[in-house]
């Protein structure tokens, strides 16, 4: 039986930090494809390039084989590697290691839960995998160990169908992690800001500058999972319908 087959991506781009060490995670499960970003498309959400060409550039990091780089979002990296660079489908889906935890209302925003979501769509078994600090130089190791035990568990344990999940790691030493929680998206929010400067030629533009506001005090949402220092593992799916309005609406507009 041939090794399993792992398609790594990101919303940081190809020459992150977070995806070197992801990959070099994954290649102790399997054959790994990297496929990536050629540049930062962080909160890109689930967008699709359609209005120009994309193109495949080889890249490579001396102990890595399989990386290529693309002029498009996390989404379109996954559709192309399954479509015209990858040998076969592939067994798993793993993207990250994302700068910056993608828990509660980040998760429609970001790239990197995007990438995973798509390989959800394409029924394959996917992950997302972010950790709880922004600093490019932040300690990826405690993230790269956790990331290869889930993602050994997703190989030999099946997902429900249409479901995915969404991994955040505290900014934490190993040793210093709690545990594994199994949780539910928080009911945090964005408080935005859009900060108004001058360019040197006179002209305004606007700055997001935004404050997370962590408002669900439920110890079992995966905001307040991270903030315990514990690796918070949330189930997703995409089914947006909301089934119990739609007797009033029926109601309505019938």
């Amino acid at each position: 039986m041939s090794e399993p087959l792992i398609l790594v991506s990101n919303d940081d781009g190809i020459d992150s930090n977070g995806i070197y060490v992801l990959a070099k995670e994954m290649m102790k499960l399997g054959e790994v494809f990297v496929v990536a970003p050629d540049r930062q498309q962080s909160a890109v959400g689930h967008a699709l390039t359609v209005s120009k060409p994309l193109r495949i550039t080889k890249y490579q990091r001396n102990d890595i084989n399989n990386e290529f780089a693309i002029n498009g979002t996390p989404a379109d990296c996954v559709k192309l590697a399954i479509s015209r660079i990858l040998p076969r489908k592939p067994d798993l889906v793993v993207s990250g290691i994302n700068h910056g935890q993608n828990t509660s209302v980040n998760m429609l925003y970001s790239g990197t839960v995007s990438a995973a979501t798509e390989g959800m769509l394409l029924g394959i078994p996917s992950m997302a995998i972010s950790l709880s600090s922004y600093d490019i130089n932040s300690d990826m190791s405690a993230s790269g160990i956790y990331s290869y035990r889930i993602a050994k568990e997703l190989l030999e344990n099946n997902l429900p169908s249409g479901t995915f999940i969404n991994v955040n790691i505290p900014n934490l030493e190993e040793q210093k992690i709690k545990g594994i929680k199994i949780t539910k998206q928080s009911n945090s929010s964005w408080d935005d800001a859009y900060e108004k400067r001058v360019d040197p030629f006179g002209k305004e533009y606007f700055w997001f500058s935004g404050i997370y506001k962590t408002n669900d005090q439920n110890p079992e949402s995966d905001d307040n999972a991270v903030s315990e220092g514990y690796v918070s593992i949330t189930p997703v799916h995409y089914i947006l319908t909301n089934f119990a309005a739609i007797q009033n609406l029926k109601h309505i507009f019938g």
